[in-house]
């Protein structure tokens, strides 16, 4: 339809890549990987219904080494041996002509199959943080120069994969933004204190991916980098938007091809006390250096064309588990036909067995998928895979 054009025009980033709708696939750990961090078949079967979900697909968070190794079914790209399985998924990912990036991760003190089979989590700094059953023990210099290299490394590895680049993943409380965040880094040296000096994991990082995507100059590599605006809790202040923005300000600066807003509310969210959004705000700062990409509550063309008031780009994320031909309907002027809940019939979804669990487990900090509370106990009872779940409170 007409009405719905701007959602089918091609867009294209500052280094060229070209992808055929503004929309994206936001990166979600659907936990459908093999043990050692491996492509498994449900993986594949997850990226291969979806490749009419977006016109770039990011995947769920990929470890990057061993020390940041979040989920025991989480993507892995810290080995060679991992390289084989990523390139079947980029394969089905893209086979509609879609643009892939893996997002990469560190987890930090959040590492939790790290702490199961190592005993330990690192951090920036060894805090005693309330939410956490252990301490995490401070990175030494040599082991932060080491992650940044490691960042190098599964960029390597997920352009020789055949992905179309990579997502560095600085939001969502993980390491990047433990060293970003004052209420996490308590560090003297020159990884932590200052502004300049909190923002310097990040800032590496990002020349360390840039630099090795150089190699694939004829490659068009897309280079992206996901944020959390704020980090505000109570009276725990990690830090501002303002100096969010500042940091943007110089992420902008080094030549990445879209900022990533990381929002859970509604793409339009706004700081407390303004008259502007998230992406508003960031949209002026970076002033078209960068495309800007915001998420959230995105679930009908409608509501997807009125996040692009906001941003460059919009990312769907719980909409693109439920219907995974969004961008596609859209293309064929059959927005009408989106699906917009669950039914009782997931097995066409092509998620992988956890999936649903993440959802549905108790305390989950997930926001629910919609259509859950119409799924029977004895599904939710299969979904659940181990984990309690309390159907009032989650659903």
């Amino acid at each position: 339809m007409k009405s719905f054009e701007k959602l089918t025009k091609p867009f294209t980033f500052p280094n060229k890549a070209e992808i055929r709708t503004p929309i994206a696939m936001a990166p979600m750990v659907v936990n459908g990987s093999n043990t050692d961090g491996t492509i498994s078949e449900e993986d594949l079967a997850y990226f291969d219904k979806r490749s009419g979900v977006a016109g770039l697909i990011i995947t769920g968070a990929a470890a990057v080494n061993k020390q940041g190794w979040e989920r025991d079914n989480q993507i892995g790209i810290f080995d060679d041996k991992h390289i084989k399985g990523l390139s079947k998924a980029a394969k089905l990912a893209k086979k509609d002509g879609n643009k892939a990036v893996v997002q990469l991760q560190h987890a930090g003190r959040g590492a939790q199959n790290a702490f199961d089979n190592y005993g330990e989590t690192v951090a920036p700094s060894s805090i005693d943080f309330p939410f956490l059953d252990y301490t995490p023990r401070e990175l030494t210099e040599k082991e932060i120069l080491q992650t940044i290299k490691d960042y190098g490394s599964a960029t390597r590895r997920a352009i020789e994969a055949g992905f179309d680049g990579v997502e560095i993943h600085g939001a969502n409380h993980y390491l990047i933004q433990q060293f970003f965040s004052a209420y996490s880094n308590h560090r003297t040296d020159q990884w932590g204190g200052s502004f300049e000096n909190r923002s310097r994991f990040a800032l590496e990082i990002i020349d360390e991916v840039l630099s090795v995507a150089k190699e694939y100059e004829d490659r068009d590599i897309i280079i992206g980098y996901r944020i959390s605006p704020e980090e505000i809790h109570g009276e725990n202040v990690g830090y501002t938007i303002d100096e969010s923005v500042e940091l943007i300000d110089r992420i902008a600066d080094k030549g990445i091809d879209y900022l990533h807003i990381s929002l859970f509310t509604q793409y339009d969210a706004k700081p407390e006390n303004s008259d502007r959004s998230y992406a508003e705000i960031i949209m002026e700062k970076v002033n078209q250096r960068v495309a800007v990409m915001t998420v959230s509550n995105v679930f009908t063309a409608k509501t997807a064309l009125d996040a692009l008031k906001y941003a460059d780009l919009i990312a769907i994320g719980r909409a693109a588990l439920i219907e995974p031909e969004f961008a596609k309907k859209i293309e064929g002027g059959e927005e009408n036909t989106i699906v917009t809940q669950l039914n009782n019939n997931l097995t066409e979804l092509g998620l992988p067995k956890k999936v649903i669990a993440l959802f549905i487990m108790e305390n989950s900090p997930l926001p629910p998928l919609p259509g859950m509370d119409t799924l029977s106990d004895e599904i939710l009872n299969q979904e659940s895979r181990g984990y309690s779940f309390n159907r009032d409170s989650n659903l």
